[in-house]
């Protein structure tokens, strides 16, 4: 069996690696040197379902379907107590989460970035847009993306 806990971990730190800003996993970041919430931009990370196999065809290991929802959000900007979210800052935020499927530019197998999880080679990773907000008078647009991480135990 593939636990999910340590494929969340994984996938937060990567977003958080990859978009240089906070994650929250199911909710808005907390900043540990102040104990309050990050203002965004900030990436919010949902786990979806989690599928497992133990036994498949090819050979005796475990294999799992791992699907999470990342909603990047852009905020107001600060000092400005007028301003709002962007929807260039939102999508800035989306492109850099993609990345996560993104592969290394020399042809070389694999991904260019490692969703390192002890003990789990992720074989296989999808990204696909999910929508997002579209009205300017919220104050945050968000644009969401929607991954889907194929995993099975290493040899």
């Amino acid at each position: 069996m593939i636990d999910r806990l340590p494929v969340t971990t994984a996938v937060q730190g990567l977003l958080a690696t990859l978009t240089g800003k906070p994650v929250g996993l199911r909710k808005v970041p907390i900043d540990p040197t102040t104990g309050k919430p990050h203002p965004p931009p900030y990436t919010l990370l949902y786990p979806l379902d989690h599928s497992g196999d133990d036994g498949t065809l090819a050979d005796r290991g475990d294999a799992a379907v791992s699907d999470y929802q990342a909603a990047f959000v852009s905020g107001p900007a600060p000092g400005l107590p007028d301003s709002s979210g962007g929807d260039a800052q939102a999508q800035w935020m989306a492109d850099k989460g993609r990345k996560v499927v993104e592969r290394p530019v020399d042809g070389s197998p694999g991904y260019r970035y490692p969703l390192n999880i002890p003990g789990i080679n992720c074989y296989q990773r999808e990204a696909r847009e999910a929508g997002g907000t579209s009205d300017a008078s919220d104050a945050i647009i968000t644009s969401v993306i929607r991954f889907r991480f194929y995993l099975e135990t290493s040899a």
